[in-house]
């Protein structure tokens, strides 16, 4: 094989091709074969035309406003051992999918890698691949440069001397510096592929060194951002505890290093084309911890997703199925508020050749083609720089959701068609819509709210399968379009009529005096258009429609009737004397607790954890009059959990909902009383824990 399909990445166990050995080898179970994780990602059903289904209902609420579209939000990965690295071709591909990230110098190599005389011993370094040639890509790009120091075989001294160097000798200006690529993989939890020197390989020891790194870092340039790796919620090693460590390698790093960090590195291949629906829980279980161990002032702490593939090991991963899952993956992260997400990789190699819908899979992890060919000869890739599937993904992300747009809510009734949307800063508003099936061309009737479209036909983008191009028209209407198989389609809209002296935004809200059925919302004041505002109204967020909660002439409402340890997110928008409306907040997320008294008290307990479940033991106070007979209820917050088996109780589960009932031997509990019963608990997402818990239909206090 050459270099460039090498694992030479973020490199696992063995020798296997980069495009085999991006997930760690506890993940192996999830190296099904292409056809079959195709089979659950892609609605294959026997062609139709629209004439003949149901037209797909889209409803898109510009008063459901998310995250604002980073400056940086559409990145990719460079590397060192990609002889393509430096040229002007690459660049201006990049260039023209709207890329805005650059990252050096590649993954795993990052931790062997020595800026000063470009080498990484024991790795293969391409010609013209050294920093300079790099910053010279970046600014023919039009993108800003993610680096990432040597923490493997480095030191603090080296990474403070490359920022001296770009920074402060050469005025490169690179703002973002990781320490170090998934250090977590150093053999710590079993699984060594990535290099470190240190005779210590504990998450505390990484965690005094990105202190170390820091302080030297800043030192040499105050203005730069620090980043220090975490592991992603359920993904190896993701709450795995190791021995000897005061907790989760999440925790131990946030806990010593919290205060010295800018942001957080996740890196996610989830190995299928179907979970997007992660990625809410993914990023707010990451923010939990940041502010439950990072300290005071951690909210400024933000969550880069530097390195992100689909991940299906073979096939699907450059054809257009892999294009669909990039586009609804990079659309739904930088939605939750990731300030980038940086695919792997730009080039990479060919791998397992498979026909995917039609077309022909290279396995290949870059988003252009490295014209490479098998060993035997007998596949070969297109020619050099050819995009793959995944590129025009990017592409039509960068014209769908442009620097300073708000991403707003958009939802369909439809499981084979996807919506995303965005509000832009001149009134405009752009709706993204993925068609996952194969065989059917989906009419689609689009409802709006807080927004009315101009009449006539809008501009419409669409990339179909074997498309080597994004297509440009005029077509349908704002309401009304027809989607083909397999498609990427945006539509660009007008407002109806130009609004002009409208109020501004409100500030972003805060939560106070969060209780079980209670919350305080706080806002700054939004400024005045043409008339004075009279009102703010508070909405929640339910999917893509809004439920209105209150309303106030101030800038504090306290909403009342809320559910016991549930989650909301809320926006705040203004209304002026004539009726103006502004455009909503940015979104706050805030969870509600349990009762601050309850006649019963139960805690949960997560005690042992090896990722894809865990063992469970929860406590139960009888606070009340004696027991004599209990049965304690609690559902799953999420499909993807479930119920192993239990004991010290009679358990079943029915949906998402269990039911537990005592032993003859622990059927009594006297006033103070208490009992401890136990579960194995499975989870293949996110693991958001049973919060609300009922003893005989009494909602109990959680501790």
């Amino acid at each position: 094989m050459t270099h460039s399909t090498h694992d030479h990445g973020a490199s696992r166990p063995g020798a296997m091709p980069l495009s085999m050995a991006r997930l760690p080898m506890p993940k192996a179970p999830l190296r099904v074969a292409s056809a079959v994780v195709l089979a659950l990602a892609v609605l294959t059903v026997p062609a139709a035309h629209a004439d003949d289904v149901t037209p797909v209902a889209v409803t898109v609420n510009a008063r459901a406003a998310l995250a604002t579209v980073p400056e940086t939000g559409i990145g990719t990965n460079h590397a060192i051992w990609d002889t393509n690295l430096g040229t002007d071709q690459t660049a201006d591909r990049l260039k023209d999918a709207g890329v805005k990230m650059l990252r050096y110098p590649g993954g795993s190599y990052s931790d062997i890698y020595h800026w000063a005389d470009h080498t990484a011993p024991g790795g293969y370094v391409a010609p013209a691949t050294d920093f300079d040639t790099f910053m010279r890509g970046v600014r023919r790009t039009g993108a800003q440069a993610m680096v990432t120091a040597n923490y493997g075989t480095g030191t603090a001294e080296e990474a403070a001397a490359w920022v001296r160097s770009a920074n402060v000798t050469k005025g490169y200006g690179i703002k973002y510096w990781e320490i170090g690529n998934e250090n977590y993989g150093n053999g710590r939890y079993g699984s060594a592929w990535e290099a470190d020197d240190h005779a210590d390989k504990s998450p505390a020891e990484y965690a005094r060194n990105v202190v170390a790194y820091a302080d030297a870092m800043k030192a040499a340039d105050p203005s730069i951002k620090i980043g220090a790796v975490l592991t992603t919620p359920a993904n190896w090693p993701d709450g795995l505890v190791a021995a000897g460590d005061d907790g989760t390698w999440n925790k131990v790093v946030l806990s010593i290093a919290g205060s010295k960090i800018d942001f957080v590195i996740l890196h996610w291949y989830p190995g299928a084309l179907d979970k997007a629906a992660h990625v809410p829980d993914m990023i707010q279980l990451t923010r939990r911890q940041i502010a439950a161990y990072a300290g005071h002032g951690s909210e400024r702490i933000g969550i880069a997703m530097t390195e992100f593939n689909t991940g299906t090991s073979s096939g699907g991963t450059n054809t257009q199925p892999g294009a669909l899952a990039a586009a609804d993956a990079y659309a739904t992260l930088l939605a939750n508020g990731v300030f980038t997400v940086d695919w792997w990789n730009a080039h990479n190699g060919i791998g397992t050749v498979t026909q995917v819908e039609g077309q022909t899979d290279y396995g290949d992890f870059g988003l252009l083609s490295s014209a490479t060919c098998t060993s035997d000869g007998g596949v070969c890739e297109p020619p050099l720089n050819t995009p793959f599937a995944p590129y025009f993904a990017l592409q039509m992300m960068s014209r769908f959701a442009r620097s300073g747009d708000q991403f707003i809510g958009a939802a369909t009734d439809q499981a084979a068609v996807g919506a995303h949307a965005v509000r832009r800063p001149n009134g405009d508003l752009a709706v993204m819509l993925i068609n996952r099936s194969s065989g059917t061309s989906y009419p689609v009737t689009i409802g709006y709210s807080g927004f009315t479209p101009a009449s006539g036909a809008p501009t419409v983008l669409t990339h179909t399968n074997g498309a080597t191009s994004i297509t440009g028209s005029t077509a349908g209407s704002a309401v009304s379009q027809t989607l083909p198989p397999l498609s990427l389609t945006t539509i660009v809209l007008r407002p109806a009529s130009a609004q002009t002296g409208l109020p501004g935004a409100p500030g972003r809200p805060t939560a106070s005096n969060v209780t079980d059925r209670t919350a305080t919302i706080s806002w700054p004041a939004a400024s005045a258009g043409a008339r004075p505002i009279v009102k703010y109204e508070v909405h929640r967020q339910e999917g893509a429609v809004s439920e209105q909660l209150g309303e106030t002439a101030g800038t504090s409402f306290t909403v009342g009737n809320l559910r016991p340890g549930t989650r909301y997110t809320v926006n705040v928008i203004a209304r002026d004397s004539g009726g103006g409306v502004s455009w909503a907040s940015p979104p706050l997320t805030f969870t509600t607790g349990t009762p601050a008294s309850s006649s019963c008290t139960v805690r949960l307990t997560d005690q042992t954890d090896w990722g894809s479940g865990y063992v469970g033991a929860i406590d139960i106070t009888n606070n009340g009059a004696p027991i004599n007979g209990w049965t304690l209820n609690f559902g799953w917050p999420r499909t993807w959990q479930s119920l192993s088996g239990g004991w010290s109780a009679v358990w079943t589960q029915t949906g998402p909902d269990v039911k537990v009932v005592n032993e003859s031997s622990n059927g009594s509990l006297a006033t103070g009383g208490s009992t401890t019963i136990g579960f194995v608990g499975n989870y293949n997402g996110p693991n958001i824990l049973p919060a609300v818990f009922t003893l005989n239909g009494t909602v109990c206090q959680t501790t």
